[in-house]
């Protein structure tokens, strides 16, 4: 996913998966790693799983075989731009779900 240089103020980083992407790209096609989230069309649900606060970018085109993609246990997710950190809590309730469901919450 490739963000143009004008965008950057429009990036978000996902707060499960910390894809970096635009709102816009949020709003059409949803997080490609975390369909569960059900970002797609949501503006709620970009405002509250997502977050414009976020440290550092990586772009990563081959995550199984990525050194780096390792280091941030991103491996197994779609190629990239991804946040080296992201600022924001989840929701309670999303924490929760994703709990139930057996999904694993790496801060």
């Amino acid at each position: 996913m490739h963000i143009p240089s004008g965008q950057w103020r429009y990036a978000r980083a996902c707060m499960v998966c910390s894809i970096v992407m635009t709102q816009a790209h949020f709003r059409a096609d949803g997080c490609p790693n975390c369909p569960f989230l059900d970002l797609k069309g949501s503006p709620e649900a970009i405002e509250t799983c997502t977050s414009s606060q976020f440290e550092g970018t990586i772009a990563v085109f081959k995550p199984q075989s990525s050194w780096v993609a390792k280091w941030q246990r991103i491996q197994e997710l779609v190629p990239g731009t991804y946040a080296v950190k992201v600022n924001g809590t989840l929701p309670e309730d999303v924490r929760q779900a994703m709990e139930d469901d057996g999904r694993p919450l790496i801060p």
